[in-house]
């Protein structure tokens, strides 16, 4: 019976961890099509891409891992995801991951 209750809590791991990478892709996507697909004078900026969609994917993964560890009540690998996550962030600030195309305004801005 226990073999059969960590099955179960892995499946829901499993699906927590989809669900959390699904989510970081649909928060990107509305970066993702304003980078790629149109900007100022048709400028992409691929870093979106190339940097974006992981970053937001990983991020998405880590926070459903982080909430999950929180509801089982495994405190440590709840700090350990939570700090996972703040560097996956941390990275995702410093090499601004989800910068669009530069916007050339003119002379008056």
């Amino acid at each position: 019976m226990d073999n059969r209750r960590e099955a179960i809590r892995g499946v829901a791991g499993c699906m927590v961890a989809a669900a959390g990478g699904a989510a970081g892709m649909l928060a990107w996507a509305p970066y993702g099509r304003h980078g790629i697909f149109g900007g100022f004078e048709g400028e992409s900026e691929w870093n979106v891409l190339l940097l974006g969609l992981p970053v937001m994917t990983l991020g998405g993964i880590t926070a459903g891992l982080a909430l999950f560890a929180l509801v089982q009540g495994k405190w440590r690998q709840a700090l350990g995801a939570a700090a996972l996550l703040a560097a996956i962030a941390g990275f995702g600030v410093a090499f601004d991951v989800l910068e669009g195309p530069p916007l050339s305004c003119g002379p008056g801005c």
